[in-house]
């Protein structure tokens, strides 16, 4: 599988990325036999880049993910975890973690972007997974953190990229505007930027992607389906868009989108996971995999021919801006996709 560089680093990554948020229990339980031979099936397809965080299944995503590729030869992988979540002990469990995981609670979230926090999340998540470094450390989801998040965390991670502890820095996110920011303002090599930059929602065009051409950074996409109404050939009403049922305009645009994809011999799913890549700075795509099954779906998908005309047919028709770019060829397509259109919800949006 094809392999690209974080801009400026030592970094490459696979186009294709296993996203770690499913093995942690996100929204039902996955089996730990369904999780192993979920990254099993992952490496023997020539995946190589593997994104979790403490935040997922409260640490065991980040446990199951360590376990599977402990073995494995270390320079072979690259491995991206967050920070900004620190696990603590639950002083009030109640049984089940609250925020979309089916794991016990007995440790709890604690939003930390201190330089202390930083550097104790590393320590923890080293730990769980048993890896020697991490690769590529994302600060996640500091929407309501910017100041500590920009001022304190991000230094702390250039310093640690500086001595050769990590390879690349940067930031996750659902919204773009911030993104923008740690791409203009910090050392931030890279971003993820969560369903932005989509068949349905090309905002990513007005901040994000071209802070990363102005400065020579990198973007990894994640949501590409956005949340499901971009998962199936057909899309129907009642399917979710970022999280919430898809009001009737999208579902309407969504399916004359796939109407053109079929006139171009193609399917929606197929042509959602190759969109991003019609933008020079994207690097990656990355969604979850929960079991072997989505693996051998995702890299199908992957594989799939995406024609260069489609994005022409689909500006001319008014469906996607006009801005966005033609890069795209029949030979870099590439992408990830859940498998079943039941899980999609499950991506790695966040």
């Amino acid at each position: 599988m094809r392999t690209r560089k974080i801009t400026n680093t030592t970094v490459d990554v696979t186009e294709l990325g296993f996203g770690a948020s499913v093995i942690g229990n996100l929204y039902r339980v996955t089996p730990a036999q369904d999780a192993a031979a979920a990254i099993e099936a992952a490496w023997d397809s020539g995946i190589r880049y593997f994104d979790t965080a403490p935040h997922y299944g409260l640490g065991l995503s980040e446990q199951r993910l360590g376990a599977a590729l402990r073995d494995r030869p270390r320079e072979q992988y690259v491995v991206s975890s967050k920070v900004g979540r620190l696990l603590v002990p639950n002083e009030h469990p109640r049984g089940v973690d609250s925020e979309g995981f089916v794991v016990r609670d007995d440790l709890r979230r604690q939003w930390d972007f201190s330089r202390d926090g930083v550097l104790r999340s590393i320590d923890a998540t080293l730990e769980r997974t048993g890896l020697d470094r991490l690769d590529i450390v994302y600060v996640h989801d500091p929407d309501d953190h910017w100041r500590q998040a920009a001022e304190e965390a991000m230094p702390t991670l250039a310093d640690l990229r500086d001595q050769g502890v990590i390879g690349a820095i940067g930031a996750g996110m659902n919204q773009s505007a911030m993104l923008a920011r740690f791409l203009h303002e910090t050392a931030a090599d890279v971003v993820m930027l969560a369903g932005r930059y989509t068949l349905l929602d090309q905002s990513a065009l007005d901040d994000v992607l071209p802070a990363a051409q102005q400065h020579g950074k990198s973007v990894v996409a994640v949501g590409v389906f956005n949340s499901g109404l971009l998962s199936q050939d057909r899309p129907t009403p009642g399917m979710k868009y970022d999280y919430k049922v898809a009001p009737p305009d999208l579902v309407a645009r969504a399916l004359a989108i796939a109407e053109v994809c079929e006139r171009h011999g193609t399917t929606l799913p197929a042509a959602a996971i190759a969109f991003p890549f019609s933008h020079p700075s994207i690097i990656n795509v990355t969604l979850g995999m929960r079991n072997q099954e989505q693996v051998g779906r995702n890299v199908e998908l992957h594989r799939r021919h995406v024609p260069e005309a489609l994005w022409q047919d689909l500006r001319t028709q008014g469906l996607i801006s006009p801005d966005v770019p033609t890069r795209n060829s029949a030979e870099n397509t590439p992408g990830e996709t859940e498998g079943v259109a039941r899980d999609v919800a499950d991506g790695q949006g966040h």
